[in-house]
């Protein structure tokens, strides 16, 4: 018996625009290889991705997984801190919280070199293991969820 098409949203910062394509990029390509469908939601920073996740669980029954994409920066002030930590602690909680299949893509660099070399699909591809880590935990979930 064939299984059902997963469907995924990507919840992507499009903050650093070269960085967002790249890991985009690398999302869409493993989503497609594995026959996935996807939608892709674009919102102001990495801050505002699990709000965003948040109002798809809550408005949207037909999502298997959320691919989050996005990229932080270290600048002059402690703000990298607070929205490294604070995105990452509330899709977690999201995650343990809701029984979600999240796929962990917003990159916490200290500056774009770094950034760009995580990101590029011919590089770290960081969006293609993150879509792929999703897909994942979808089949886990199946598995071993409720």
């Amino acid at each position: 018996m064939a299984s059902r098409q997963k469907t995924i949203m990507i919840v992507e910062s499009r903050y650093y625009e070269e960085i967002a394509e790249e890991l985009l990029r690398g999302a869409t390509k493993a989503l497609d290889e594995a026959g996935a469908a996807y939608e892709c939601v674009t919102v102001p920073g990495a801050f505002e991705i699990p709000a965003m996740v948040k109002f798809a669980v809550d408005g949207a029954d037909s999502i298997d997984g959320f691919v989050t994409l996005g990229c932080v920066i270290r600048g002059e002030t402690t703000h990298y801190d607070y929205v490294c930590q604070e995105s990452a602690r509330a899709l977690q909680d999201l995650a343990v919280h809701h029984s979600l299949a999240i796929g962990y893509g917003i990159l916490t660099c200290e500056n774009r070199g770094q950034a760009m070399a995580r990101a590029a699909v011919d590089g770290g591809d960081k969006g293609g293991f993150v879509a792929n880590a999703c897909l994942s935990m979808i089949d886990l979930r199946a598995k071993y969820g409720s």
